[in-house]
Parts: C-alpha cells; sequence; structure tokens
C-alpha cells in the first residue's frame, strides 16, 4: 500500500499578490482600507483579469504604479496619457464599425440588421469619442451677455431717499409693467366707505353741516 505524497497548497501567481508598505504612524489594516477606499487596486485588478487574453500576465504591483502616475499626471493638468488613450480608443471603434457593417451583408436579413445596429452604436461611440477628445484639446469658450431689460431713461439721484412713488415707478420700469398712478381718494377701512383726501380746505357746500344764518329777506313770515 502506496502512501499518498501530500499536496503542496495551490500557490498563488505573482500577479495577484500585492505589496503594502505601512506608512508610519497607521496600522497594516488601516493602510488596507484606505487603499480600498481610493479605488485603484480595485481597477488595476481589473487591468490585470482583462489583459490575460490579449497582453499576457501583468504584475498587480506594476499595474497599481502605472494608476497611481497617471493619476497624478492629471492632477498636474498634464493630459497626454488620456488624449492618446481616447485617440486609440476612437480608432478600435472604427474598426468595430467596419467589421460588423460587412458582416452577413446580402446573406441573412435578420442577421444583417442586427450587426448593422451594433456597428451604429460603435460608430456613435467613435463620434464620441472624437468630440471629448476635441474638447480636451480645445476647450470652449462660453460668452455671457448681459440682458438690459430697462425701459426708457434713467435717473440716478445719489444721497437723495426715493419716494415710494419713485420706487414702485423703477420697479414697475425693470419689469416692463405700466406703473399705476395713485388717484387722490383715501380709503377708511373703519367706516367700510372711501372718503376724499383731507388734506385739502374744504369748501362750503349744500351738504355742509353748518349752515350761514338766513337772512332778512328769506325769512318765512309765520
Amino acid at each position: 500500500m502506496t502512501k499518498k505524497k501530500d499536496t503542496p497548497p495551490p500557490t498563488r501567481k505573482k500577479s495577484a499578490l500585492l505589496n503594502v508598505v505601512v506608512e508610519p504612524g497607521k496600522t497594516a489594516d488601516r493602510q488596507c482600507a484606505e487603499m480600498a477606499a481610493q479605488g485603484l487596486v480595485r481597477n488595476a485588478a481589473t487591468l490585470v483579469n482583462f489583459s490575460l487574453g490579449g497582453i499576457g500576465e501583468l504584475s498587480l504591483n506594476d499595474c497599481l504604479t502605472v494608476l497611481r502616475e497617471r493619476g497624478d499626471a492629471m492632477n498636474r493638468g498634464d493630459m497626454r496619457d488620456h488624449e492618446a488613450m481616447l485617440s486609440a480608443q476612437a480608432v478600435a471603434l472604427n474598426a468595430v464599425f467596419g467589421e460588423l457593417a460587412a458582416l452577413n451583408m446580402g446573406e441573412h436579413l435578420g442577421a444583417t440588421e442586427t450587426y448593422l445596429r451594433l456597428a451604429m452604436k460603435a460608430q456613435s461611440q467613435c463620434r464620441t469619442t472624437v468630440e471629448t477628445l476635441a474638447e480636451m484639446k480645445n476647450p470652449p469658450v462660453v460668452f455671457a451677455r448681459q440682458a438690459n431689460i430697462s425701459n426708457g431713461p434713467q435717473q440716478v439721484n445719489n444721497g437723495v431717499p426715493a419716494s415710494d412713488v419713485e420706487r414702485s415707478a423703477r420697479a414697475h420700469a425693470r419689469t416692463g409693467e405700466k406703473a399705476i398712478t395713485p388717484t387722490e381718494l383715501l380709503e377708511d377701512a373703519s367706516n367700510g366707505r372711501t372718503q376724499l383726501d383731507t388734506r385739502a380746505t374744504p369748501t362750503t357746500g349744500r351738504t355742509d353741516k353748518t349752515l350761514e344764518p338766513v337772512g332778512a329777506v328769506h325769512r318765512a313770515e309765520h
């Protein structure tokens, strides 16, 4: 009876190992938490996993270092790497458009329509990528015009307080509405009626309660 040999545990690939350097004053858990919150480690792992088929095995530490360098360059205002990436993506999307547009042409109508829809999506993404690259190279300039909605001539009185009528007229002039001139009648809310302005000097009339004495000529006999 042969004795089974102990199988060694599977070793992890070099690309899957991450070297964490603990900064002074921080624990290893705190350092790992900060790296996870930063998001670069996850993106570096994605770069490693999706590069196996076309490029080959990549180092996780090297990918993390490259992503940090790209981020630092963007913070300094250096967009050359990102501009090159967008330019390459536009060329790749154009190649996808050309390949999908020629598939099953004239053979299977249903499949041709499906491939053409995918080709037009790739063409639209290519156009959007080129527009984004153009905006990065030449940012658009926004011209702001000042709106002037004043009507008629304006008069500025410095140091003189404006009355209520003047302020109302200016407010209506700014909004384009017609100002309403106040009348000479004053509302008496207590009696529920309208009376004349009491500031004017009243004159004697027929309805005055205080009457002048009747002269002897017009006095009744009885």
